[in-house]
């Protein structure tokens, strides 16, 4: 049964970078593609970046340049290197598998305020 947990999240001013890590167990993380989400206060959930197995990555216009998704096969963990923090980018901030075992599954999520 997949299980994420994400971590990593904090108080940051904005300019600042934070790096976020989500551990995966009770898939055969390589052959997923890893996704990581965010979700503002009263907003819907949005998909902030993709890595698909072997390295390729995809973003979200509004993180382009900033944001930064990696993974790493042997550690089962995929991150995400978050510079130039804005405020509009505070959320909780959740991975995902790409398919999902389970559908409904999310994990706790971590949450990012960026804020002076």
């Amino acid at each position: 049964q997949v299980q994420l947990v994400e971590s990593g999240g904090g108080l940051v001013q904005p300019g600042g970078s934070l790096r976020l890590s989500c551990a995966a167990s009770g898939i055969i993380f390589n052959i997923y593609t890893m996704e990581w989400y965010r979700q503002a206060p009263g907003k819907q959930r949005e998909l902030v970046a993709q890595v698909i197995g072997w390295g390729t990555t995809n973003y979200a216009d509004s993180v382009k340049g900033r944001f930064t998704i990696s993974r790493d096969n042997a550690k089962n963990t995929v991150y995400l290197q978050m510079n130039t923090l804005k405020p509009e980018d505070t959320a909780v901030y959740y991975c995902n598998t790409l398919p999902r075992p389970n559908p409904s599954y999310w994990g706790q999520g971590t949450q990012v305020t960026v804020s002076s």
